[in-house]
């Protein structure tokens, strides 16, 4: 490490976090959660978007043991984003917040004297970094970005979404000439990536600075599982998250018919949470395949109705091709649900044959005929009650608070914090 990475007041971190606000999930709830664990063992700065005070500010004055976290906002004026609307613009928008908001980074930091930048949200190495923090002693992730949808898969998609996945993939293609990815690389003291595939992909002479770090915990663990629903003959499957192409709800759907082929007296029923662009495609193939009325498009509910539809099912699918919907696979475990799922090489090396079942996506008939196998073997109550219980008791061992206390000894063996 150079001179002006030499860290000695190693107990201030200044966090960027753009996606980082109480009580939802996804990309927003893992910055949220990783800012409240990291507080607990270092003092931090953490700089997110203006239009997240309105919540973070009344849920720290709820909480006073997180008072001591010292929050900056920032937000192009309103004039000037008038254009953004959810998550459309939604990289440019953040790439033009990092670049505005890098001489921020620098007065606080150089104010306060912090060594220590972690940019936490969003975690994809495509994207901008602010050039000030990454010259200082710089913690990157947790990182994905670098996984692609192979064209078996993304030739059943719409026109939008095969010409979004030609684009990624010509993006990995051509990762030796993106010299700005090289840069965040060579400046980087902890590379945390969320998949071994973005890890192998990264330049050879940065991966020993790599280390595999999911970026997702169960929230809360209940002492003992809920009293499980009467067993009606109905087998119920859950999966969740935003309605795009690559995370793989159709895939659910073929597997959901697939399954009602090979047993057909019984009853199997799935319902999809979440909304998005790729709804009408989904309706479609439930209907091509004649199980429109086994399936229910929930849309998108509140965390409330969420929590009630987990509780009312059996078993959680989820067959993204990469890292999606991990929160609710995580959920899985505090719900004592099994979990079906299609092995991304990330956060699924955190789950086994005890309480899952992983499916390898070698190809996509074979991915959806191993997806309907799984779901048949849960038509067995007892099987399934038991891989439940074991998710349940799984689910004590990767709680938040240790999360924090895992990625403060990594900083810590790292030489990045004192010890």
């Amino acid at each position: 490490m150079d001179d002006r990475k030499v860290v000695r007041m190693r107990e201030k971190i200044f966090v960027s976090a753009y996606a980082c606000e109480p009580g939802l999930g996804s990309e927003i709830g893992v910055g949220w959660h990783w800012v409240l664990e990291m507080s607990k063992h270092f003092e931090l700065w953490v700089l997110t978007r203006e239009s997240n005070r309105g919540s973070i500010e009344p849920w720290i004055a709820e909480h006073p043991e997180f008072a001591g976290i010292h929050w900056l906002y920032f937000d192009l004026p309103r004039w000037a984003r008038f254009w953004k609307k959810g998550l459309r613009g939604v990289r440019t928008y953040y790439n033009l917040w990092q670049m505005l908001t890098n001489g921020i980074v620098r007065r606080t930091m150089q104010a306060n004297g912090i060594k220590v930048f972690h940019h936490l949200t969003y975690g994809n190495v495509l994207w901008k970094v602010s050039s000030y923090g990454q010259r200082q002693c710089f913690i990157w992730g947790p990182v994905g970005g670098l996984e692609t949808i192979p064209k078996e898969f993304s030739q059943h998609y719409g026109r939008r979404n095969r010409l979004i996945e030609r684009v990624r993939r010509a993006a990995v293609a051509m990762l030796p000439l993106n010299s700005g990815l090289k840069k965040r690389c060579r400046n980087a003291d902890l590379i945390l990536c969320k998949t071994e595939i973005t890890r192998d992909l990264l330049p050879a002479s940065c991966r020993p600075k790599a280390v595999l770090q999911t970026d997702v915990a169960v929230e809360t663990m209940p002492e003992a599982l809920a009293t499980r629903r009467a067993d009606d003959g109905v087998l119920r499957l859950i999966t969740v998250g935003r309605l795009d192409a690559w995370r793989g709800f159709d895939l659910c759907i073929e597997a959901l018919a697939g399954a009602l082929e090979a047993q057909p007296g019984a009853d199997i029923r799935l319902t999809i949470v979440g909304s998005g662009s790729d709804e009408e495609r989904l309706r479609g193939i439930a209907g091509a395949r004649g199980v429109a009325g086994k399936v229910t498009f929930a849309g998108k509910v509140s965390q409330e109705e969420y929590r009630r539809l987990m509780a009312e099912s059996d078993v959680v699918l989820n067959a993204s091709l990469k890292e999606g919907a991990v929160t609710v696979s995580f959920d899985s475990m505090a719900m004592g649900k099994p979990l079906i799922c299609i092995d991304t090489k990330g956060y699924t090396r955190y789950f086994d044959k005890r309480y899952a079942m992983l499916i390898d996506a070698h190809s996509r008939r074979q991915a959806i005929n191993d997806l309907a196998r799984g779901i048949t073997a849960m038509l067995d109550a007892p099987l399934r009650h038991r891989m439940g219980e074991e998710a349940h008791r799984a689910g004590k061992g990767f709680l938040w608070a240790q999360r924090g206390e895992e990625i403060a000894a990594l900083l810590r063996q790292r030489g990045i914090t004192g010890k």
